[in-house]
């Protein structure tokens, strides 16, 4: 029960902090030390998890991206595929520099320590940004050009320190590029999906572990969990950020980030 407790706990920490801008990598690993929840199907849970995640942007932005159906124009198609090749040349750098140095990267920056700054500084300029806002002058996903998405596609790369944020990165990439709030986490969710399936297919092809019945349990709890939790979320983000700024996010990350520093220098 204790097992299913924390896939549940974990599901829904996934669910909540994925796509919103205050890094989901960074929560889990700090949940994960808290409930001494580790280890090679620890590693492999928080993938499994992380695709039901994914499986929620498609869900929800369905209509957006499948080109296919009846009622599809000929604009909405080349509109939709538009939309794929900009998130594909996004996703480029990705690929590249995590294929070059993401095993450096896990292997000395995956720890506390790293995700606590890694929180507070980019909550201080999430802030920062919103504070000296100028007007957006790309106010739509078919006014963001291919160099553009590309360069958007290079900041995501500083993603791959935990505790950055991948939707944190590609918010803000966009913003300083110029594009309106809207469009700056339209994109995000867009460049999530190949971003994201592309980074748990690798891990899951690495990983050789055989389950017990009760481990495959707890990876379709996760992933059910996270699955509705994100898909909420993804909703209420949508609608918040027509209404609000980043900032609560900010300062959100620059007091966990205290928080957890305090709690890893202190109490531990």
């Amino acid at each position: 029960m204790h097992d299913i407790l924390n896939a549940i706990l974990l599901g829904i920490v996934e669910g909540i902090t994925e796509f919103l801008p205050i890094s989901s990598t960074g929560h889990l690993i700090l949940v994960n030390n808290f409930i001494e929840f580790t280890g090679s199907f620890a590693n492999t849970f928080d993938v499994v998890i992380q695709l039901g995640a994914i499986l929620s942007v498609v869900v929800y932005f369905w209509n957006r991206i499948i080109p296919f159906g009846k009622h599809k124009t000929d604009e909405d198609k080349t509109a939709i595929w538009n939309i794929w090749k900009k998130t594909i040349i996004g996703v480029i750098p990705a690929i590249i520099i995590g294929a070059a140095i993401g095993k450096q990267i896990k292997a000395h920056l995956f720890n506390p320590y790293v995700v606590t700054a890694a929180l507070i500084v980019g909550g201080i300029i999430l802030i920062l940004i919103e504070r000296k806002r100028k007007n957006a002058t790309i106010n739509s996903i078919s006014g963001l050009s291919y160099k553009t998405a590309f360069f958007i596609g290079i900041i995501q790369c500083l993603a791959m320190v935990p505790g950055t944020s991948r939707s944190a990165a590609t918010i803000i990439g966009a913003m300083l590029l110029g594009a309106s709030r809207l469009v700056a986490a339209e994109f995000s969710f867009f460049l999530a999906i190949p971003t994201m399936a592309a980074a748990t297919g690798y891990s899951l092809l690495k990983t050789e572990t055989s389950f017990t019945s009760h481990e495959i349990i707890l990876l379709l709890i996760g992933f059910v969990v996270s699955f509705l939790i994100a898909w909420l979320v993804i909703a209420a983000f949508m609608n918040f950020i027509t209404k609000r700024d980043f900032q609560p996010f900010g300062y959100y990350r620059i007091v966990l980030g205290v928080v957890v520093l305090c709690y890893f220098i202190f109490l531990r």
